[in-house]
């Protein structure tokens, strides 16, 4: 196999170890403590990690002096949210990516499920009755947001979402929900399909605070991105060119790949005169294949039928194409940007990835709290690792979040970046 495609078949980002529990490495929980109820979640992290971190020297990290230090915080923490942010700041320790604990309240504990639901049956089998129907489903209105100075902000809206709908735009500051402070989750439990008013300040100036109504949905963490990228094709005219969008918001699984490759074969991307390829947001898990319609060859087939018209089916896009990044494109879309730059597919634009490159494996903590730990180190053409440092674009393009009344600076530069290859 060529070189330029090793590194794809060593991507092991939804790497699936059988790990087992052991005994503990130079630590022992007194038996007193070990059967408070207050601290069974922290043990079984804090054992976890130390069965199945990749690194058995912790990242230089002493791991038995942080079960010391925070595991006397978390017995004195006022409440389950703030034991947890303990943890993940004791997580945080180590200086790794893919190793945090996601609750129940957190949009990314039924996204994460979502992608590991199908694959591991272990943790359907944990999890039957938490999803009895076998749906790993939560109620929301599909807004990404981000903490700034205390300030909640809305940093992406998944295509097609009720907050889409709604008219819910990057930038905006969520202030409330029917009077109430703002939760991802909580905020919309027992709500999906009853209007919901969310109070919203969309610029700087409290004068801009307006209340929008929002009918939340039930989301499927097993297919909410897949649906989400459908409703993110279109076609963008500019300057007599016809250029082709799509947002892939998670390439964990084959059928985000088999999409992508419908939609440029047969579907509405086939006349598109150029690409972009939008990996902004989500999660990573790029198959080995991802690359492949950009940078594989063979041979068009054309159909003639018996009116004599023709059509020509093409396996490869040969057309130009422009990635789209930043800090929360992670993991395997980090390398799909490494490997555009590297063998010289496209441009990518945006902002620099966040250097979260290695692989991660969930583990179901004893409350069905989800650990995300990273299980194998990640290097693409042999030697060369990407976790800490991230991919750099060739076009840099800054996102400010605040206020930015739905401003994308980043997708009208690819755009343009796409239109420039046309002209080239």
């Amino acid at each position: 196999m060529p070189r330029r495609y090793r590194w794809l078949i060593s991507l092991a980002l939804t790497a699936f170890i059988s790990l087992s529990l052991g005994m503990l490495r130079g630590y022992r929980v007194p038996a007193s403590l070990a059967q408070s109820n207050q601290l069974e979640r922290f043990d079984a992290v804090w054992e976890t990690v130390n069965d199945n971190f990749y690194d058995p020297d912790f990242n230089g990290v002493d791991w038995v002096a942080m079960a010391d230090q925070y595991r006397s915080l978390v017995a004195q923490a006022a409440s389950r949210s703030e034991q947890a942010e303990l943890i993940n700041q004791m997580l945080a320790e180590l200086h790794t990516s893919h190793t945090h604990l996601y609750t129940a309240d957190d949009p990314a504990y039924y996204q994460l499920l979502g992608i590991f639901y199908p694959r591991l049956a272990e943790l359907r089998t944990q999890l039957e009755a938490t999803f009895p129907d076998g749906k790993v489903e939560y109620v929301g209105i599909g807004a990404i947001t981000t903490k700034k100075e205390g300030k909640t902000f809305v940093k992406a809206v998944l295509d097609g979402s009720p907050a889409a709908a709604a008219g819910l735009q990057v930038g905006d500051q969520i202030l409330s929900v029917e009077g109430q402070p703002f939760q991802p989750v909580e905020s919309f439990v027992d709500r999906a399909d009853q209007p919901v008013s969310l109070r919203v300040q969309p610029s700087a100036s409290p004068d801009s605070q307006r209340e929008i109504v929002v009918t939340p949905q039930r989301y499927d963490g097993v297919t909410m991105f897949l649906d989400a990228m459908a409703d993110s094709v279109q076609i963008v005219e500019k300057a007599g060119q016809q250029i082709g969008y799509v947002h892939i918001w998670s390439y964990a699984g084959d059928q985000y790949q088999t999409k992508l490759e419908e939609e440029l074969i047969y579907g509405r991307l086939k006349d598109a005169d150029a690409l972009v390829l939008d990996l902004r947001e989500g999660w990573g898990g790029a198959p080995p294949t991802a690359l492949y319609p950009f940078t594989a060859r063979g041979p068009s087939v054309t159909n003639v039928g018996r009116n004599g018209q023709a059509w020509t089916y093409h396996s490869q896009w040969k057309k130009p194409v422009v990635m789209l990044v930043n800090e929360g494109s992670r993991s395997a879309k980090e390398i799909l940007a490494y490997g555009f730059q590297q063998y010289d597919i496209g441009s990518v634009v945006g902002s620099p990835t966040p250097g979260a490159v290695v692989a991660g494996r969930p583990f179901l903590m004893p409350d069905d709290s989800l650990l995300y730990v990273a299980v194998a180190d990640v290097y693409v053409d042999g030697d060369v690792r990407l976790e800490g440092v991230g991919v750099t674009p060739d076009v840099v393009v800054p996102a400010p979040i605040a206020y930015a009344q739905g401003a994308d600076p980043q997708k009208e530069r690819a755009i343009a970046t796409a239109l420039a290859l046309l002209d080239a």
